[in-house]
């Protein structure tokens, strides 16, 4: 390309304020240099294609040589760049969550609800064992207070793109969708993050909206500011210090700095015999499998292995989350002992025989025979079926003995 050829390609640039142009751009310019329309698809036709936008191929001018500017300079400002192929992408990561018919209050569910209806910010650590409700407190308490929520769940991939937004790929043309966290801020929603204590170090980049300030998206140069309302609150197996008896395995260590801007941790444990009766049977209910005695049973031998399990008699624990799992497999198979085992089937031989068999010990339903029949009340039964007279036989009291 001649020198002439590239101080106009580069008044395009200056004019436009900005060096990735689409054709119709370029022609803007060119044709005021007394370029034709196909003079200027000839010299740009070698030039790097880097995207799309509204279906116009963009291309790259690059200023390698310094413009040569001919006659008076022109005293106008330069144009700001406009990012035209940036834009949000929305969708329904953010809504006020249905209330679930087999929630029960309990614990920290008031405290949790009081923060959420102060309005005010005031980042919050939930952390206890798994199964015990935390996360699902959490999303209860915004539909009570009818507050929207956003839910990320953390995993050891979740980066600042992930979190923050990053750039798309959209019918193609290439976008900007804000991410969980910025669409939180913008609309004053409770940000639920869910198991923090499985992320890396990539998750610092939450530090600034952890104190409540307005977040730069680097990426886009925009500064968002929270909303009124807008509240973070984590849930995680662990208070961020790591796991020491490797029952959770994929937690880590949570940068110090980054623990100290949550103002409280919320010890969540289990809840007691009487409230986990409760949950179990609003779940019979929910699966149209009703058993009072059943339930009765499942909460005492939870309770036990629980005390067990604290004691350090047993390595494994029996969850809420477990409990209704039972219940849900019994109202498929109507049999208390196979709900148990095939619910238990994930822990190691000897831990899910322990449990089996406590349970058997605790439910005088399981392993008891069946009654035996004698060969006369058999005998008596069969000829009575012969002859057609089984309203005789049925209402025998012998046989139904």
């Amino acid at each position: 390309m001649n020198k002439v050829n590239t101080e106009i390609l580069n008044s395009a640039v200056e004019t436009l304020g900005k060096s990735k142009l689409t054709v119709k751009e370029l022609l803007t310019v060119t044709k005021e240099h007394g370029w034709s329309r196909q003079q200027t698809y000839n010299r740009i036709k070698n030039l790097p294609k880097v995207g799309l936008r509204n279906g116009q191929a963009i291309f790259e001018l690059a200023m390698d040589t310094a413009p040569t500017v001919v006659g008076p300079v022109a005293t106008a400002p330069v144009a700001p760049v406009e990012l035209h192929n940036v834009r949000s992408v929305t969708n329904n990561e953010v809504y006020v969550p249905a209330k679930d018919a087999t929630f029960v209050a309990w614990g920290h569910f008031a405290d949790i609800l009081r923060i959420i209806n102060s309005g005010m910010f005031y980042p919050t650590y939930v952390s206890g064992l798994s199964g015990n409700g935390k996360t699902f407190m959490v999303e209860q308490a915004c539909a009570k207070a009818g507050r929207e929520y956003v839910r990320i769940q953390i995993s050891p991939e979740t980066d600042e793109d992930d979190l923050m937004g990053g750039f798309r790929l959209v019918n193609g043309e290439t976008v900007f969708q804000k991410g969980p966290v910025i669409k939180a801020m913008e609309a004053g929603a409770i940000l639920l993050i869910d198991e923090i204590d499985r992320g890396t170090n990539k998750v610092m980049c939450l530090q600034g909206v952890l104190e409540g300030k307005p977040d730069l998206v680097k990426k886009t140069g925009e500064v968002v500011s929270p909303k009124s309302g807008f509240n973070v609150i984590a849930t995680a197996n662990t208070k961020g210090k790591g796991d020491v008896d490797g029952r959770f395995s994929a937690a880590t260590i949570i940068d110090e700095a980054f623990l100290e801007r949550f103002v409280i941790n919320v010890e969540q444990t289990y809840p007691t015999a009487i409230t986990e009766k409760k949950i179990v049977m609003k779940h019979m209910k929910k699966f149209e499998a009703i058993d009072e005695e059943f339930s009765d049973l499942l909460v005492g031998w939870a309770d036990a292995i629980r005390k067990t399990f604290y004691d350090d008699g047993v390595d494994e624990v029996i969850s809420t989350r477990r409990l209704c799992h039972i219940v849900q497999t019994f109202s498929i198979f109507n049999k208390r002992d196979k709900a148990v085992a095939l619910c238990v089937n994930r822990f190691d031989e000897d831990t899910k025989a322990s449990f089996i068999d406590l349970y058997e010990k605790v439910d005088a339903t399981i392993n008891n025979p069946e009654p035996e029949v004698s060969d006369e009340v058999l005998e008596k039964a069969e000829e009575a079926l012969r002859e057609g007279m089984k309203d005789d036989w049925e209402n025998d009291e012998e046989w139904n003995a």
